[in-house]
């Protein structure tokens, strides 16, 4: 499979397309051979228990599905569908922005697998994940 590495100006634009991306205020940092960053903007919203202030743990989940899925995208020019996504929770991710790096584990004509990690405004591991995707083109 020919590797056509998409830059950051068009991957913020193909991650920007869709409307839970945008709710989600994704901003792509960097796309390059070791793969991808993204910056998820605080919501109020992402609260879970209102007395302890921590993050709902299904935002976490789409923010590794998202970046894991916008790495592979990186390289193929569009976004695939998710086959199957596992994310392990580390620690309470509290209010503020959070940091997401992903890269391609394995890229294949039919699948692609790839590792996503979140870190919160200080920059402790707060999830991460690994994916597999469709990688087929479309017809």
């Amino acid at each position: 499979m020919s590797e056509q590495r998409v830059g950051t100006d068009k991957l913020q634009e193909l991650i920007s397309r869709g409307p839970f991306n945008r709710w989600l205020n994704f901003t792509v940092l960097k796309s390059d051979a070791d793969g991808i960053e993204v910056k998820a903007t605080w919501r109020e919203e992402w609260v879970v228990n209102p007395e302890r202030r921590y993050t709902h743990g299904g935002i976490l989940a789409a923010i590794v599905d998202t970046v894991a899925d916008y790495a592979i995208a990186a390289q193929l020019g569009r976004p695939v569908p998710t086959i199957d996504v596992r994310v392990d929770f580390h620690k309470a991710a509290m209010p503020g922005d959070l940091v997401a790096k992903a890269h391609v584990v394995r890229m294949g004509s039919q699948y692609a697998t790839a590792e996503a990690y979140v870190y919160d405004k200080d920059g402790a591991l707060v999830a991460s994940g690994r994916g597999t995707y469709f990688t087929a083109p479309p017809k």
